[in-house]
Parts: structure tokens; C-alpha cells; sequence
């Protein structure tokens, strides 16, 4: 047996290796399944655990994770299989006598697999919006919200003046079961919404709906169907073929930030998510934290990033 003590670094150093010249794959693949094992040895750091400590459980632990980050089951199976791959070459090196993942069960694929949209996509969705419309900047800044906060639709018809924090960049959200979280938000949704407070600021609104971010023409705040319908729209007129919905962009904001690399407790305190995992007490996220997360794997802020340096 080698030493248990031998570093994740050395480790992923030796397993591409092992990948490279045993298994003889392409740069592409090598990149997806080191990728893949780095979520692992987070998600085990987190736990102050090495990938030769690993149990069974601590496995499915990590695999409930990532399934709670509203990652498709296509893609946790993905990730899983490079799971299981990295462990076989652990017990082959030696490192470990038995394979934790052995019994680890894949998960089932549903038969409608949720949709996810490229960054491209969404560009596409916003390009698709005719801004001479009234509607138009208030649907822009709908949209680039959705993807860049990971918001439920529910929770952004909710969104409230008095809770955007423009200085700190963040919102508080009001979440299932009334529960409250704080969310980054980009500086270019934060710009999207400066070009609807603008047509906002001149609108006549009703009385009570004063402090709600966005309204409909008659000054009263949006239902979701009235979301969901304006983006099946404007998916139709930018020519996307996928079935898409206001959840949709929720999917893509979590998994642009997973395969960013971001921290998996991060991502499901940004989606407002009870742990399914484990019944321990997460370590607390503070929101600086979320916000260097976001800021730093989510494309929109990486774009951003490199237009103003």
C-alpha cells in the first residue's frame, strides 16, 4: 500500500498521467475528467477528508451535491463515471485496497433531460428583444436577472426596490417557504436594469406595487405565466430549437458556474437550496464568499472582467 498521506495534487498529477499514457486519451477528455475529479477533492476538502478516506457514503454525499445544483442527470452521470475511473486507478497505484465507488448506484435518466442554454443561447434569447418596445429593456433586464442570479421565476416576479443593494451588488431574495438568501448580482444585470428603471421611472404605477422591480403596461408586477409565455417567444424568434422556460435559465446559471469550477455549497446557497446530502450542518457560506464564487465562474462576470481590464 502507498502512503495515504500522498497529496490530491500528486495524485491528479499521477492519474493524468496514468490517463494519458494508459488510456490514451485526448487533451479534451483529459481536461473533462481531471475537471471532474477536482469537484470530488473540493467537495472532500470541504469535509476535511482525502480521496483515500473516502467511503461509499462521503461518494454519494458528493453525488447528492451536485445533483441539488440542478445539474442535469446526464451530466451527474458523467461526472460519476470520472469518479469511478479516478478510484479503479487508486486501487490499481495502490493506494487504496477497495473501491468505494464499487456500489455506487447511477443515477436514473429522466426521459425529458433538462434543457440547458449556452451563454451564446442567451445572447441570442436577448438579441432576439426589440428594444424600441416598451417592454423591451424591461424584458432585457428579465432575462440577463434570470441567468446571471439563478432566481426561480416566482422569486423574480417578487423582487422588491427596497431589497436590490446596488453598492454591495447584491438582491435579497425571498425564497420557498419564505425563506430569505442573499444573491450576487452582475454588473451587467445591474446595467440591464438601469435601462429599465429609466422607462420605469416614467411609468404610472398602482398604488401598492410601488416597490416591485418589474411591472406589466397596466404600473402592476408580473405573473409567471406572463414570464414564461415572453421567453418561449423570443426563444422562437431567435431560433433556438430546445423547449425552453424561465427555469431553464436557473439550469444554465448553475451549471455554467459548476463547470466554472465554483464551490459546490456556494452554488446551492446562491439557489436557495436545502442540503438533500447530509443531515451535518454545512459550514456557513458568508457573502463574501458567494460573491467572489460568482464573480469569478460565472461567464457573464468573466466576460466582463476582461472587457474593463
Amino acid at each position: 500500500m502507498q502512503t495515504s498521506k500522498e497529496t490530491s495534487s500528486n495524485l491528479i498529477h499521477k492519474y493524468l498521467r496514468y490517463l494519458k499514457l494508459e488510456k490514451g486519451y485526448s487533451p479534451n477528455t483529459l481536461e473533462a475528467y481531471i475537471r471532474d475529479v477536482d469537484k470530488l477533492l473540493k467537495f472532500l476538502a470541504d469535509e476535511q477528508k482525502i480521496p483515500q478516506e473516502a467511503k461509499l457514503e462521503d461518494i454519494e454525499n458528493f453525488a447528492a451535491t451536485i445533483g441539488d445544483v440542478e445539474i442535469g442527470a446526464r451530466s451527474l452521470a458523467r461526472i460519476l463515471s470520472g469518479v469511478r475511473q479516478f478510484y479503479r486507478f487508486l486501487v490499481l497505484d495502490g493506494y487504496i485496497e477497495a473501491d468505494p465507488t464499487e456500489l455506487l448506484e447511477s443515477p436514473k435518466q429522466p426521459q425529458h433531460l433538462p434543457e440547458v442554454l449556452s451563454t451564446a443561447e442567451v445572447d441570442m434569447l436577448e438579441s432576439a428583444i426589440d428594444l424600441s418596445k416598451w417592454e423591451g429593456h424591461r424584458n432585457r433586464a428579465i432575462i440577463e436577472t434570470l441567468f446571471s442570479c439563478g432566481l426561480r421565476v416566482s422569486e423574480l416576479t417578487h423582487l422588491k426596490l427596497s431589497n436590490l443593494y446596488r453598492e454591495e451588488q447584491f438582491v435579497r431574495v425571498m425564497g420557498k417557504g419564505s425563506k430569505e438568501r442573499l444573491v450576487p448580482i452582475s454588473p451587467r444585470a445591474l446595467q440591464e436594469l438601469d435601462f429599465w428603471f429609466a422607462d420605469r421611472n416614467a411609468m404610472k404605477i398602482k398604488e401598492g406595487e410601488e416597490d416591485y422591480i418589474f411591472l406589466n403596461r397596466r404600473g402592476a408586477h408580473l405573473t409567471r405565466t406572463m414570464i414564461l409565455i415572453m421567453i418561449k417567444n423570443y426563444a422562437k424568434d431567435a431560433g433556438i430549437k430546445k423547449n425552453i422556460s424561465p427555469h431553464t435559465l436557473r439550469h444554465s446559471f448553475a451549471t455554467a458556474l459548476l463547470e466554472g469550477g465554483a464551490n459546490l455549497r456556494a452554488i446551492q446557497a446562491m439557489l436557495g437550496h436545502e442540503s438533500i446530502s447530509t443531515t451535518e450542518i454545512y459550514t456557513h457560506i458568508d457573502t463574501t464568499t458567494l460573491r467572489k464564487e460568482i464573480l469569478e465562474h460565472h461567464p457573464r462576470n468573466i466576460a466582463y472582467k476582461q472587457q474593463h481590464q
